[in-house]
């Protein structure tokens, strides 16, 4: 009776160190899509990385300021109704990091984001429309 019991047990314990010993099964990740951005006026611009993410855009890169400028952004959704803003302040004669989310929220998330360098009054100067990719 030991030698079955024995064989059993022996095939069990083989079974979990065949399972303990299989690598793990590693979640899949998806990269969120990016669109590379420049917005340039004479020597100011806004450079940097568009991010598109389900319910927001995130903005990464910098403001370069010639004179006083800022930088608006604005996300919309497929019907070219805008879901969201965000600007940052009036900056003189530096160069100055952007990291910003801007909302959208809709379902799919913005379909695309107007990027504006303005002057120090907030009037454009220059604006692009990037897409969604």
């Amino acid at each position: 009776m030991k030698t079955p019991l024995a064989a059993a047990l022996g095939s069990a314990v083989l079974t979990a160190g065949a399972l303990l010993g299989a690598p793990a099964v590693s979640a899949q990740t998806t990269a969120y899509p990016t669109t590379p951005v420049d917005v340039t006026y004479g020597a100011s611009y806004v450079r940097g990385t568009l991010t598109w993410y389900n319910r927001s855009v995130g903005f990464s890169g910098t403001l370069r300021a010639v004179g006083c400028r800022r930088a608006w952004f604005g996300a919309y959704d497929a019907n070219n109704v805008k879901r969201g803003e965000v600007s940052t302040s009036t900056k003189c004669d530096t160069t100055y990091a952007i990291n910003v989310g801007i909302p959208a929220d809709v379902a799919g998330g913005a379909a695309s984001v107007i990027v504006c360098l303005d002057d120090e009054n907030a009037n454009p100067l220059k604006c692009v429309r990037y897409y969604r990719p």
